[in-house]
């Protein structure tokens, strides 16, 4: 009787310890797949948050950049801002240097058009609609940038190697003057995916 207690712990133990083991290289292989979904879904982004600051460095708006089934909406949000109409731009750079932003340097533009929605060989894929700031200096809208991509390593991301930002012109964009639409000086800037 003894035996067969000691054979049956014995198999216990044993069948315990191959349980465990088996858990363990679960684990691992879920772990694994898990960092593969990660890898696979880093080349996307989902959403994108951009604060754009005024020319003397106070935050003035932010920016939601969302992938959609054509392009990035921006859904945008401002304070403090001069009222009227206002050039709303994608740049080349990533970079707001105070106090004039020049270093985001020009429209986003990797397919060579020319400048605006009225040009025969436009837009630039940075051209965007006009916004419209209230009389309280506010700002709450939606503008579609139908040539860009927040998907990486694709044509037109807005992950270059430079970078990308977004930038508010005192003025607004006359849609076919070149380079950029006669819109003034750059009075708003955020880097995009900083």
């Amino acid at each position: 009787m003894k035996k067969q207690w000691v054979y049956l712990l014995s198999f216990m133990v044993i069948a315990l310890f191959l349980m465990a083991c088996g858990d363990d290289q679960s684990d691992e292989e879920n772990q694994d797949k898990g960092e593969e979904a990660v890898e696979s879904n880093a080349t996307a982004e989902e959403e994108v948050l951009v604060s754009l600051e005024n020319n003397e460095g106070q935050v003035v708006g932010t920016a939601t950049l969302t992938e959609g089934e054509e392009g990035v909406q921006i859904s945008l949000e401002g304070e403090n801002l001069p009222a009227g109409e206002h050039g709303f731009h994608i740049h080349e750079a990533g970079k707001c240097e105070l106090p004039n932003f020049e270093s985001a340097g020009s429209h986003y533009n990797p397919t060579n058009a020319k400048h605006g929605f009225n040009h025969p060989e436009g837009p630039h894929a940075g051209d965007l609609e006009n916004i419209t700031v209230e009389e309280d200096g506010t700002v709450q809208t939606e503008v579609d940038a139908p040539m860009v991509t927040l998907q990486a390593d694709t044509e037109n991301t807005l992950y270059t190697e430079q970078g990308t930002s977004l930038i508010i012109h005192s003025g607004p964009d006359d849609y076919k003057s070149q380079p950029s639409g006669d819109a003034g000086d750059r009075i708003a800037c955020g880097v995009i995916g900083e």
